[in-house]
């Protein structure tokens, strides 16, 4: 008590400390916050005590610092997330969503929350179309229309209180001190900010933050602040989630969602969302059951639907496993680029928001499904779009009708960030959130210092009959698959990663590398990545093509297509006696950050 007491006491003098603004407590910074020790960034970390991965430095102390303090792995994710909220503000925030698997000691239980975001409650099937035709990707994408019900800060609060041990406002104090002391522009974030700039430069609020005076990117190795984040942090710090979705808040988002604060020499037209404060007050993150497979005698867990994350995942791994042990990792990957074409033609045709959809999840995680889809694989290459397959007689009834015709074009790869928590207790947590394209839909909230998403450009929005069709409070589907692997109800591995419909692909690779292959961890996460989505060519990472394996893997008809880096995975891996290895990425993305607490 005396703790939250010294805290709201803290944050009281932080939001009366400046002259307020509009509807806006004032913030300043103290002397205080930020000014922890420099933190060395390293991509792999072993001791004890509990584990840490992020991709950025700032938030992998945040959480160390949270564990040291003696919060759960709960706790120090949600710091983690919302420091990654300040400096990774291009993939993730309280603007949007996610979904986090956690896996609780005490009763080996293993569960779900999903804070994916809703669609508007005004949103229709064809809200996406003009004149009868589905706008372009920039133009839906671009927009409030784009936005959809933030769920982060619920899903965070629900996390804290069935599973955490701090209040919210005492693991927002790493986000407030980061976004109030500012951190330094590197080579990624202005990499990250340079596409964006013809559309940051319409929106004032955006314009102000994250461009210089010459309207190009912040510079590399300057300080960039966020006084207006720092005083949203607090204002939930003192006043709790639910500030986030009624009152000053809230009315600043569904202000700048249905009309965006355009600059007067914006050259783009953007549409106004449908966003209503009635939308934000109805909001509630989910607690759901994770998907499971049995796999080389190991429990692997995952998110289910509104994801198809768990589902795909699943089927990738039964169905190379029903193909028996690969004679060579060419044979490995021609299997893994098979098993893919064939689960995401099923991810195609299958998932959506299942309040809305009827998924046939048993089936598609069957075994007995898999068996049937891994028959269809032979030495050489199927001719991409693969067609799904029927699971509904592996859970005992018959298809309701037929299935949706499968995707051909893959859409545009969006961006997302993880982080992998474990604690002293045994505690693990996988964490994938998320405001879809990297920089979102482009619309600071003026005021409050947070991007929105364009999470609804996840929809299907050029079809009125798909099962990821729009519809008014509907959660678009996702390919985020957050994992935990138990070994005789103990954690094994906790791993996920960013990357759009690419995480499934990323996540499978690991576990593939790790459990058929042997492949130790660090090397399983650095191992140049392949990408097949059920289109005609695999896409790969540019060193796939210099690979030992890429002319064999050509001579079996297989076409690889060299693109951007895929994904930027976190990790964690349990050994005896409390022994664990945190790894994150050593070079995507600019290289990520593990840390243990005790080494």
């Amino acid at each position: 008590m005396r703790r939250a007491l010294a805290l709201i006491a803290c944050c009281a003098v932080v939001l009366t400390a400046a002259p307020a603004r509009a509807s806006s407590p004032a913030f300043v910074s103290s002397p205080a916050l930020g000014s922890s020790p420099p933190f060395v960034k390293e991509a792999t970390a072993s001791g004890s005590g509990g584990a840490v991965s992020t991709v950025d430095a700032d938030a992998t102390r945040a959480a160390l610092d949270i564990l040291r303090q003696g919060g759960n792995a709960v706790d120090a994710a949600v710091a983690a997330a919302a420091t990654l909220g300040v400096t990774e503000p291009f993939s993730c925030g309280i603007g949007g969503g996610g979904f986090m698997v956690i896996y609780r000691a005490k009763d080996r239980k293993v569960t779900t929350i999903d804070s994916r975001e809703t669609a508007p409650a005004a949103m229709r099937p064809d809200s996406f179309l003009s004149n009868g035709a589905p706008l372009a990707f920039a133009d839906a994408r671009y927009s409030g229309l784009s936005a959809g019900v933030p769920g982060t800060v619920r899903g965070w609060a629900k996390a804290l209180r069935e599973y955490g041990t701090m209040p919210l406002g005492r693991v927002l104090v790493p986000g407030i001190a980061t976004a109030a002391g500012g951190f330094t522009v590197d080579q990624t974030f202005a990499d990250q900010t340079a596409p964006n700039v013809p559309w940051f430069d319409d929106i004032t609020s955006t314009r102000a933050l994250y461009l210089d005076a010459d309207g190009t990117p912040r510079d590399v190795g300057s300080r960039l602040r966020n006084p207006d984040l720092a005083r949203t942090y607090a204002t939930l710090a003192v006043f709790g989630a639910e500030s986030f979705y009624r009152g000053p808040i809230a009315d600043a988002m569904v202000a700048a969602a249905t009309a965006p604060p355009l600059a007067p020499d914006a050259d783009h037209v953007w549409r106004p969302g449908l966003i209503a404060t009635s939308d934000l007050r109805g909001y509630q993150a989910v607690e759901r059951a994770p998907t499971r497979i049995g796999f080389r005698g190991l429990d692997i867990y995952s998110m289910g639907p509104p994801s198809s994350g768990g589902s795909t995942v699943g089927g990738i791994l039964n169905t190379v496993e029903a193909l028996g042990q690969p004679a060579s990792r060419e044979e490995l990957l021609h299997r893994f680029i098979e098993a893919s074409r064939y689960a995401y033609a099923d991810r195609n045709a299958y998932l959506g928001d299942p309040s809305y959809v009827d998924v046939p999840l048993t089936g598609l995680l069957s075994q007995g499904y898999a068996d049937t889809r891994a028959a269809l694989i032979g030495p050489t290459a199927a001719a991409s779009p693969v067609p799904p397959g029927d699971p509904y007689p592996f859970e005992g009834r018959t298809a309701p009708g037929p299935a949706a015709t499968a995707e051909t074009a893959a859409p545009p790869l969006s961006s997302t960030t993880h982080l992998t928590v474990s604690d002293k207790w045994g505690n693990v947590v996988a964490y994938t959130f998320t405001i879809e394209s990297t920089g979102g839909n482009g619309i600071v909230v003026p005021g409050y210092g947070f991007l929105l998403n364009n999470e609804l450009t996840d929809f299907n929005f050029d079809s009125l009959t798909h099962p990821n069709r729009v519809e008014p409070g509907k959660r678009p589907r996702s390919s985020i698959s957050p994992t935990i692997v138990l070994r005789d109800g103990k954690p094994a591995l906790a791993l996920g990663s960013p990357g759009g419909a690419t995480i499934i692909t990323t996540v499978a690779q690991i576990l593939l590398d790790r459990y058929v292959l042997g492949t130790p961890l660090p090397d399983a996460v650095a191992a140049p990545r392949l990408s097949q989505r059920n289109t005609a060519s695999t896409q790969v990472e540019a060193a796939v093509l210099t690979s030992p394996e890429a002319a064999a893997l050509q001579a079996r008809g297989q076409r690889l297509t060299a693109g951007a880096e895929i994904g930027a995975a976190t990790a964690i891996e349990f050994g005896r006696n409390g022994r664990v290895t945190a790894v994150a990425e050593p070079v995507r993305r600019g290289g990520g950050s593990a840390a243990v607490v005790r080494r």
